[in-house]
């Protein structure tokens, strides 16, 4: 077990390195000058070429690529070009509505999918395995910007359920900063349900068709504890595979939701770093993204010990 989690651990600093690269790369490829963006429209070839000296955009790639690699291996994703703060600061004056925002979303959706994902699979055929099914198509069909719209529209505005947009202001305290997720978080969480609850339907499927649950039925069992118990239980890997990737999809994924209804999260972050150029916003996103997938998919392997007892690693 221990011999795995150092595979996997070094595997995942490999990852990181080859992100580093590809962000380092892409974002010196995207046409713009950063420094002809934070000076504006007035300023001056030798200002930005001053201002490009000063932020160390004159120097050659690899040197550039020497020093940025350098100090990311220190924990240091460099200072934001247009905050002037350094990036990890910045990230995390972020984190707060993006990581809450996924949290609710991913509540949200096992709440809907998995009960639903399970009956549909027990009552295959029937008029409510093939409405779920049709329900779940049409969810992740349309866009999460749509749904987001006439949310806002009809349950913030016309009926005032909840707030339609922001974070609250300033001296806004926790409780009433959650409040402004739920809106989003129905939004994404019913979007992202579908793909759960297909997975779970289709997992529970190929397990209530296996001996070991027409044994268990032979025996006497209720159908509650042979489909909770035996059924679920050995459908879950894959359950939990789905899950794990969707709350990563959450966390780097939700641009959109956070721009319909103005959420000061990572993902607004990263539309405007790309807008003005700012690359080490830029590059620390997509490092702390790829790290975050990684660690998502280390814990859902062990996870799969706690689960599953046959797994061995």
């Amino acid at each position: 077990m221990t011999r795995y989690i150092l595979k996997r651990l070094v595997g995942m600093l490999v990852v990181v390195l080859i992100v580093l690269t590809i962000a380092f790369v892409i974002v010196r490829l995207a046409p713009g000058d950063p420094a002809a963006l934070l000076l504006g429209p007035d300023a001056t070839p030798e200002d930005a070429a001053e201002l490009r000296e000063k932020l160390g955009l004159n120097s050659p790639i690899l040197v550039q690529y020497m020093a940025f690699l350098g100090n990311a291996v220190r924990g240091d994703l460099g200072n934001s070009l247009f905050f002037n703060r350094p990036v990890t600061e910045v990230l995390l004056a972020r984190a707060e509505p993006t990581t809450f925002l996924a949290l609710f979303s991913l509540l949200i959706s096992l709440v809907i999918a998995v009960p639903i994902g399970i009956y549909a699979a027990y009552r295959r055929g029937s008029w409510l395995d093939q409405s779920a099914v049709s329900t779940a198509m049409l969810a992740a069909s349309v866009p999460s910007f749509w749904t987001g719209l006439m949310f806002q529209r009809y349950l913030a505005t016309e009926m005032g359920w909840f707030p339609a947009s922001d974070y609250g202001g300033p001296d806004a305290d926790f409780i009433s900063r959650m409040g402004y997720l739920v809106l989003p978080s129905i939004v994404l969480g019913i979007v992202n349900s579908a793909l759960i609850l297909r997975f779970t339907r289709a997992s529970m499927l190929d397990i209530l068709g296996e001996d070991f649950v027409r044994t268990a039925r032979s025996k006497g069992m209720s159908e509650r504890r042979v489909v909770l118990r035996h059924a679920l239980k050995n459908a879950a890997i894959p359950i939990i595979t789905i899950i794990g990737l969707t709350f990563a999809n959450l966390v780097s994924g939700a641009v959109v939701t956070e721009r319909v209804f103005n959420l000061p999260g990572m993902g607004n972050l990263v539309v405007n770093a790309v807008l003005r150029r700012d690359y080490p916003v830029i590059q620390g996103t997509l490092i702390v993204v790829a790290v975050l997938y990684v660690l998502i998919n280390l814990m859902v392997d062990l996870v799969y010990l706690l689960v599953d007892k046959r797994v061995r690693y």
